[in-house]
């Protein structure tokens, strides 16, 4: 009903024919909110371990001064964080007793309800002991860690762990239990492109050089830009009487890292191989 009254009046209302003209009503300017710029809040302050990390990749000596003044006046397990960023920082410089000393006491206050924490930091201080040249001692410090990475039911740990034993075991002249540790690795940790290169090295050692070269296929496929992989690579397809496959690998690591200690040593064995010999014509 309301409808029908409706449509004669709606029926009198002519086209709309623009702003300002006749019968048409004018808008007034249409005024948009607009949100104002709000001022950039101002970011969070790091965490010490954040800053820490920051330091380290800039200037150890500054992280292990941030690291010492982290430590003052705490106690207990609160000195587990700041232990760790003092012996990375050590680490950093080169000072590898120091730095074992660091991780071992962060992991003497880690509490022992956190295993696999205790093996994180048993194993940095059983890498430090390698890189101070003590392999006896750092295998003592491994096979802790691996212990406590295993009752942590953590087999990835574990396996990186075992990688780190062998290491160990190669300095200590004991291959074997290398070869035992570094199978325990690929099986657990078999994305960890160093354990399969350690593998390669130590088979062709052994002179395993089918072994060898199916794990260095996996450490290239893994660590497809690692000069270290395209070194062992060479060495390996030497050993097997394929130097155009050695020549290849070598000169990829020339390429890839000039000036490297490791592009000085692809270029020694190159030289051993001599002028790559032209193709023959037919």
């Amino acid at each position: 009903m309301i409808l029908s009254l409706l449509l004669p009046l709606i029926a009198q209302v002519g086209p709309s024919v623009g702003v300002g003209a006749g019968g048409s009503l004018p808008q007034a300017p249409l005024e948009i909110p607009r949100k104002k710029a709000e001022a950039a809040a101002p970011p969070a302050p790091l965490t010490p371990a954040a800053q820490c990390r920051k330091l380290l990749a800039g200037n150890p000596a500054e992280a292990q001064a941030y690291a010492e003044k982290w430590l003052k006046d705490l106690k207990g397990s609160a000195r587990v964080e700041p232990g760790q960023c003092l012996g990375m920082a050590l680490a950093a410089q080169g000072e590898w007793d120091e730095a074992e000393a660091a991780f071992a006491e962060a992991r003497e206050l880690t509490p022992a309800n956190e295993p696999a924490n205790r093996a994180r930091l048993g194993g940095m201080a059983g890498n430090a002991l390698l890189a101070a040249g003590k392999p006896e001692a750092a295998l003592a410090r491994l096979d802790q860690a691996h212990g406590e990475a295993l009752g942590a039911a953590d087999p990835r740990l574990a396996g990186e762990i075992s990688i780190d034993r062998a290491r160990a075991l190669v300095a200590l002249k004991r291959d074997g239990d290398a070869a035992t540790a570094l199978a325990t690795a690929r099986t657990n940790a078999a994305d960890n492109g160093q354990g399969w290169l350690l593998s390669a090295t130590l088979s062709r050692r052994q002179g395993k050089l089918a072994e060898a070269q199916q794990q260095i296929q996996v450490a290239a496929q893994l660590m497809p830009l690692d000069p270290e992989v395209g070194l062992e690579a060479g060495v390996i397809a030497v050993l097997a009487g394929n130097e155009g496959a050695a020549r290849r690998s070598w000169l990829s690591v020339v390429k890839a890292a000039p000036g490297s200690e490791t592009a000085r040593t692809a270029q020694s064995y190159l030289d051993q191989l001599g002028p790559d010999p032209a193709p023959s014509g037919r």
